[in-house]
């Protein structure tokens, strides 16, 4: 007897060819066929799964494909790569297998079955059927699979409940242990419901609010990784006021806030529809911190030196900006105050608030005077006359501050400028 009848998809209920037709690209719902039958060829069974099924219900764009195949996920995937001449990566050892086309990846893997040895930890897995794959899964409106296999292509197998939930608009974990077996899924669950305009589950909000202190049991890279996908989010400021709201934020770091006031910069950094960086969101996210807590929470969860940079940046400007807020400073003591920040810590500040002026000025940096260049450059200035070493640093300083308050034009400008300054003794 075939697999799929022991779970009971002999009968689905939902067929969704044809919305695969419709929302997906040509190339990839033959490519997700071809898998199909060349699972059946092995006695094989192949599913599309995870949130590309839950995408095609919402008509939102997903090419973020995943397979499950209860048999060899690896001879699969091999025989596809060989089929269409792409790039495959395998790893024998979880069962994985991740196929590189021009346009889209595929990650094809084994059916598997998890258990947490501690909460917090990262899950033990060992292969299972399809129905524990779906079981393992965060909430229900990802536990949906579409059946990929030849006279089933598109049969929706849905054990959980997913279809009526996203129908319900609710975000549902799958038992009772769910938060405490993994703290990250509060994190993502958030971005879920915000994201799709969802609410929680009576009951799964409850669980949420009970469990939130297991964040503590994730470390600091994993609380990481989840903060920075909030943040690469079309409207972050939503998951993170419901965070907020929730409790959660503070329990990832006890000074953050999600308010009105950070929702308020946000916007503002999207104006004209640019879409910012992370990095300045979390810039943002960290401006209302004093130095020692912003350092804290880049050592608890573990950020990068770069990151680090930025965000320390950007609460140490903040207490020097007000030198900007004159109407007669001028451009070169602008950039001698602002050129050693980073450049995503000074438009963290100019979207922030502050002077009308220090805004100005701040804009200033950033859109002239951070690209002002000399026009002789060192080898110059040594043919002049002036001692290689500090002396040529000092005068090249001293050529840019000229140049940036207009005291010097042209290169014939720049060179009476070094003569006169510095070779007028010989």
């Amino acid at each position: 007897m075939r697999v799929w009848r022991k779970h009971g998809l002999g009968n689905m209920a939902l067929n969704v060819k044809e919305l695969l037709e419709r929302r997906l690209p040509a190339e990839i719902v033959g490519v997700l066929k071809e898998a199909g039958e060349e699972a059946n060829e092995t006695g094989s069974e192949a599913y599309l799964v995870g949130g590309v099924v839950r995408d095609l219900f919402l008509g939102r764009g997903n090419v973020d494909l995943d397979v499950v195949v209860e048999g060899d996920a690896i001879g699969l995937a091999k025989r596809l790569a060989e089929r269409y001449k792409v790039r495959l990566v395998s790893h024998s050892r979880f069962g994985t297998a991740k196929l590189r086309f021009a346009t889209f990846s595929l990650d094809i893997a084994t059916a598997r079955t998890e258990t947490y040895s501690h909460p917090g930890a990262l899950p033990a897995v060992k292969p299972g059927t399809i129905v524990d794959d779906l079981k393992r899964r965060d909430f229900s409106i990802n536990a949906m699979a579409v059946c990929l296999m030849p006279g089933r292509f598109g049969g929706l197998f849905d054990p959980l409940g997913g279809k009526e939930d996203m129908d319900n608009g609710l975000v549902r974990v799958l038992h009772d242990r769910s938060f405490v077996d993994d703290a990250t899924r509060i994190l993502r669950g958030i971005r879920y419901e915000q994201r799709l305009g969802f609410r929680f589950e009576e009951n799964t909000e409850r669980l949420l609010r009970r469990d939130v202190k297991m964040l503590h049991t994730i470390s600091g890279d994993r609380l990481r990784h989840e903060l920075e996908r909030t943040l690469e989010e079309e409207e972050p400021e939503r998951a993170l006021r419901r965070a907020d709201e929730l409790g959660v934020l503070q329990e990832l770091y006890l000074a953050l806030k999600g308010d009105g006031w950070l929702a308020k910069v946000y916007r503002r950094a999207r104006r004209g529809g640019r879409k910012p960086l992370a990095s300045l969101y979390l810039c943002l996210l960290c401006y209302q911190l004093s130095e020692q807590e912003a350092a804290g929470l880049l050592e608890h969860l573990n950020f990068p030196a770069r990151a680090r940079r930025a965000v320390l940046d950007t609460v140490r400007l903040k207490k020097e900006v007000n030198k900007l807020a004159s109407a007669d400073i001028k451009p070169s003591a602008v950039y001698e105050l602002l050129h050693t920040y980073d450049n995503v810590a000074i438009e963290a500040n100019l979207l922030a608030g502050g002077s009308p002026l220090a805004k100005r000025h701040l804009q200033l940096y950033l859109s002239k005077l951070r690209y002002v260049r000399t026009l002789l450059d060192g080898v110059d200035l040594a043919a002049l006359g002036i001692a290689v070493g500090p002396a040529i640093g000092e005068a090249l300083n001293a050529l840019r501050a000229a140049r940036l308050d207009g005291e010097v034009k042209t290169r014939r400008d720049e060179v009476e400028f070094i003569r006169s300054r510095f070779l007028s003794q010989d």
